[in-house]
């Protein structure tokens, strides 16, 4: 190296020594060197004026700040439900299998309960590997408490017999069947208040070995709480007659001792559109999405502990369906009942497949619409 690049090097090394004590030792030197000042001066900002200090709120109101706050910002926004089906045992595959086909996109984030009915007790923290192959989401197993199952002691054995007797006679589906009965009632009164149940207010009735043909495009709880919804449906259909025949009676003696629990601008007018007379019009509650504060409320408690009483589920056949149909159908206003015509749903031997707009073609449906069971004219 030459005379001349070790003088330049000497001195440049002495010009930095220099600054970089002068930085730190000069607040106002430090400012005036710094990159950002430099930039500024080169392009014509001024700090003052064109970089707005920090916004703080501490002393604010939401009125002084320069965007309303309507409510609270929520990431990720989840509502208050679960998934809940019910299985013989906890390794029944028919439930698992048909939330591995329910398509809907969020599943992970939803909470998965399972209902069994088993002569043993579950250990604690009880889990089934079948389960978690198929989702990330929370699963829980409860049993269900024998008195919210079983037929209960008041009930007359003997008229119950004649009845199923009398069913498998004349070749009623489930005619002869206890525990479709015990399954009935349980769904109609007391699966809401199972203490697994009692954390959650929404709840999506999953039956073993349905198929979903449809993507489920939306979170339909969070649809239900924005839109102010409380019940809904996919598929409406007529219930047997001969498993229900004093149910409406019973129904009718119920609405003139409490009047005071109808709905204003019900949908009565769903059921009984000739008179007294009900025209077996159900929704099918093998699905359903729905507020279980509903079925907690005075009023429809009253509702069911008024029918119980009357024993109707053993000495007749009646299904939740119209149980829960009913008391939608009184209890709340119209506009709280709604169809989901985009969530394709098959329980054999019916399927509901989307007919409105381009709900099939969004829902990259793999169902024909031209075979879907449900004919919303009634209800619409």
């Amino acid at each position: 190296m030459n005379a001349a690049a070790r003088y330049l090097l000497l001195v440049l090394g002495f010009v930095i020594s220099i600054h970089t004590f002068l930085s730190f030792t000069h607040d106002s030197y430090s400012r005036a060197t710094s990159i950002s000042q430099i930039r500024n001066n080169v392009y014509g900002l001024d700090d003052d004026n064109d970089i707005p200090p920090p916004l703080s709120t501490a002393n604010q109101t939401s009125s002084d700040l320069p965007f309303a706050i309507t409510e609270p910002l929520a990431l990720d926004r989840k509502a208050n439900a679960t998934l809940s089906s019910y299985a013989e045992t906890p390794t029944s595959m028919g439930p698992y299998a048909a939330f591995a086909r329910s398509r809907i996109g969020s599943t992970g984030g939803m909470d998965i309960l399972m209902f069994s009915l088993m002569k043993f007790h579950l250990r604690k923290n009880f889990k089934c590997p079948r389960v978690t192959v198929l989702t990330s989401a929370k699963v829980e197993f409860g049993l269900i408490p024998r008195d919210h199952w079983y037929q209960p002691d008041w009930i007359d054995e003997e008229r119950a017999t004649a009845s199923r007797d009398s069913m498998v006679a004349s070749g009623i589906i489930y005619g002869g069947s206890v525990s479709y009965r015990n399954m009935c009632r349980f769904n109609s009164g007391f699966f809401y208040q199972h203490p697994l149940m009692q954390k959650y207010r929404w709840y999506w009735r999953i039956e073993p070995d349905v198929h979903f043909h449809c993507d489920v495009n939306v979170d339909p709880f969070l649809f239900m709480e924005d839109n102010n919804k409380t019940y809904s449906f996919t598929i409406t259909m007529y219930e047997y007659e001969a498993t229900i025949p004093s149910l409406w009676g019973h129904v009718h003696d119920f609405i003139k001792e409490h009047p005071q629990y109808i709905a204003e601008d019900n949908a009565f007018g769903f059921m009984n559109k000739e008179g007294d007379t009900y025209n077996l019009c159900h929704f099918w509650s093998n699905f359903e999405i729905a507020d279980m504060d509903f079925w907690r409320s005075e009023a429809y408690s009253a509702f069911f502990d008024y029918l119980d009483s009357k024993g109707g589920f053993y000495y007749e056949r009646w299904g939740d369906a119209p149980v829960h149909s009913i008391g939608a159908a009184l209890f709340l206003p119209r506009s709280r009942i709604h169809f989901w015509d985009e969530i394709g749903y098959e329980h054999n031997p019916y399927t509901h497949c989307p007919k409105l707009g381009n709900n099939w073609e969004k829902g990259k449906c793999s169902c024909n619409p031209s075979t879907s069971f449900v004919s919303i004219g009634a209800y619409m």
